[in-house]
C-alpha cells in the first residue's frame, strides 16, 4: 500500500504517515489506531498500551528512579560516640 493511499484511509497527510513509519514519537495515537485498523492488526493496539509488558519503557522508568545516597560515617578514633 503505498503512503499517499494510507493517508487517505487513515485520514491523515502523507507527512504524517512518513512520520509515523520513521518512528517519530510526536504522532497522535489516532493515526496510529487507525494504520493498525486499516492493516487488521487492531488488536496489537491492546498489547502497545500494556506497560506490563513494554520493557523499553520499564528499563527507562527504572533508570529515572532515584538512586541511594548513604553518607559515609565518621569514625572516632577514641571510639566514643
Amino acid at each position: 500500500m503505498s503512503q499517499e493511499s494510507l493517508a487517505e484511509r487513515i485520514g491523515a497527510s502523507v507527512n504524517t504517515v512518513r512520520r509515523m513509519e520513521a518512528g517519530y514519537p510526536g504522532t497522535a495515537l489516532q493515526h496510529l489506531a487507525r494504520a493498525l485498523q486499516v492493516f487488521g492488526e487492531i488488536d496489537k493496539l491492546d498489547q502497545l498500551l500494556d506497560t506490563a509488558q513494554d520493557s523499553v519503557g520499564l528499563a527507562l522508568m527504572d533508570e529515572k528512579l532515584p538512586q541511594r545516597v548513604r553518607t559515609q560515617r565518621s569514625t572516632t578514633k577514641s571510639g566514643a560516640f
